[in-house]
């Protein structure tokens, strides 16, 4: 720093580095006087600019102290909901008993080390790393999946995921400036720094994704006996439509019904040589039908409607149905199981099962045949079946690994397991904010799919892969599960395969012969007696 003496002796100061001191010569007098007080003011502003720069990043540290914290103890407050919440997210589904102690955990131990000076380096670098890996996510959950529950805890659960989604960008950039002002580390090196935890973040959990899509059909937890060979095609017949429903097998006759056409009623034998195409007639045509199904047991059709309170019953001879019952309860599944008696499941808050006479005024229910894991309805459902050799009533759940075998008069005999692993069922519910109502989204867990008994059997089509077995099996079969409900055993499985890229969606089984309907045809498999 030097003054400088001008033509009109007037001083000022003017800053030069060293190769801008001029040399004092004869011709051009100058006083120079090394200065240190600008010096000093200059050093003040630097100080004052390093304190400012402290402070930001102390204020950013706070910021997410309060953050990770706040939503740290928020789940851990609130860990059974916490826990459903990933349970049902389709990327952490497959992972949720990890992490549903491990991202806590993090966020506090990020947060102490963002309130010690010497660690508050690693904690900012933690926070950023932490803020992409969620960004990461919110973003596939916007672009690849149906709504998630978010599992954030607290006030947050209250923000959507575009919401979520900003908020996160904007801790980022949060992050991203206290690192570039408080990091003791060249600019390009904390860049740099910055690039790579970035790319990494996105990568694992991009990764994540598609390994939990892998891990949610695979479970090498189990291994299955295949019999090769087990079933042989014998008779098709070709529907037209793949809107049919096997309603019954009853006197050498297959009673189908259609979902499209929900009166209509078909009969064909069982060598499918021929078809017969009828009509129900209901006494009480003027109710609201909506999903009019109906069963056959011996002679008798028992016709229901899962949205009118209703059971009417007809002879499969006419075709005319009476109401027999009428209100409060409204009938999901109806299994007759003989000439005056059926089993039934009705939904009062949660899936009930029951046993309606027409000998008794009054339905009998029996809540603890089925367990609810927290929901009551999707957790809930399955599939009711009726074996008649041991005159037992087999309800299997979708999304865990569990039937429950019971008598007519609703006494547990006992509760099974299956071969697979999953006991709680995984499930993405989707709330329809318009109608205040709530769905089953894609990326719930089922385990077990259509179910069918004979003789003392209980067969079981799942939709995943055990150990060892191929990733592309299920793009051209139907893996079925068979289970001794004697000796309460798994015993082997079979492959029913897809006719001409067609899959099978329903089946029974009676006198070791296989009826499924495979898109628009009905098909009838013969199977190996020992």
């Amino acid at each position: 720093m030097l003054f400088v003496k001008n033509p009109f002796n007037v001083k000022r100061s003017i800053v030069l580095g060293p190769e801008q001191i001029p040399i004092p010569t004869k011709r051009n007098p100058l006083c120079i006087n090394f200065n240190v007080e600008l010096y000093h003011i200059q050093l003040k502003d630097m100080i004052r600019i390093k304190v400012r720069y402290h402070l930001a990043v102390k204020l950013i540290s706070f910021l997410f102290v309060i953050l990770f914290v706040y939503a740290a103890t928020s789940k851990l407050l609130d860990y059974k909901t916490f826990t459903l919440q990933l349970a049902q997210s389709p990327l952490l589904s497959a992972y949720a008993g990890i992490i549903t102690w491990s991202v806590p955990g993090l966020e506090i131990l990020i947060a102490i080390f963002l309130i010690l000076p010497r660690y508050r380096k690693i904690g900012l670098y933690a926070s950023f790393f932490l803020m992409v890996l969620f960004t990461t996510y919110i973003y596939i959950i916007l672009n690849y999946a149906d709504f998630v529950p978010c599992s954030c805890g607290g006030v947050l659960e209250n923000l959507n995921w575009t919401q979520h989604f900003t908020l996160n960008i904007i801790f980022i950039c949060l992050a991203i400036a206290a690192i570039l002002m408080g990091v003791k580390t060249r600019c390009i090196k904390k860049i740099i720094l910055i690039g790579v935890f970035a790319i990494t973040g996105v990568g694992a959990v991009v990764l994540l994704f598609n390994l939990s899509e892998e891990k949610m059909q695979r479970n090498n937890a189990f291994l299955r006996r295949y019999i090769p060979h087990y079933i042989e095609k014998i008779h098709s017949w070709d529907l037209k439509f793949n809107s049919y429903y096997l309603a019954g097998l009853e006197n050498g006759q297959i009673y189908l019904g259609n979902s499209t056409a929900p009166l209509k009623i078909v009969t064909l034998d069982t060598s499918l040589s021929k078809a017969e195409n009828r009509r129900i007639t209901l006494d009480n045509m003027e109710l609201p039908y909506r999903a009019v199904r109906f069963k056959v047991f011996g002679t008798n059709i028992w016709v229901y409607d899962g949205t009118v309170p209703i059971i009417l019953k007809g002879n499969t001879s006419n075709l005319n149905a009476k109401t027999i019952f009428r209100d409060p309860y409204y009938i999901s599944e109806l299994i007759p199981i003989d000439s005056s008696k059926t089993i039934i499941r009705v939904l009062v808050d949660k899936n009930i099962i029951g046993v309606f006479s027409e000998n008794t005024p009054r339905i009998k229910f029996n809540s603890s045949i089925l367990n609810d894991q927290g929901n009551g309805v999707f957790d809930t459902d399955g599939q009711l079946i009726y074996n008649r050799l041991l005159k037992k009533l087999i309800f299997t759940y979708y999304y865990r690994n569990e039937f429950i075998v019971f008598d007519p008069d609703l006494d547990i005999d006992y509760r099974g397991k299956t071969i697979d692993t999953v006991s709680r069922a995984v499930l993405n519910i989707v709330n329809l904010n318009s109608s205040n109502k709530t769905k089953l989204g894609a990326q719930s867990l089922l385990i077990n799919a259509k179910t069918a008994t004979d003789s003392h059997f209980l067969y079981i089509a799942s939709p995943r892969l055990g150990k060892s077995e191929p990733e592309e099996l299920l793009d051209v079969a139907t893996v079925i599960d068979v289970y001794d409900l004697i000796d309460k055993s798994y015993q082997f499985s079979f492959y029913l395969y897809h006719q001409e890229g067609k899959k099978m969606s329903e089946f029974m089984i009676r006198d070791y012969k296989l009826y499924a309907l495979m898109g628009d045809e009905i098909i009838i498999f013969k199977m190996k007696e020992n």
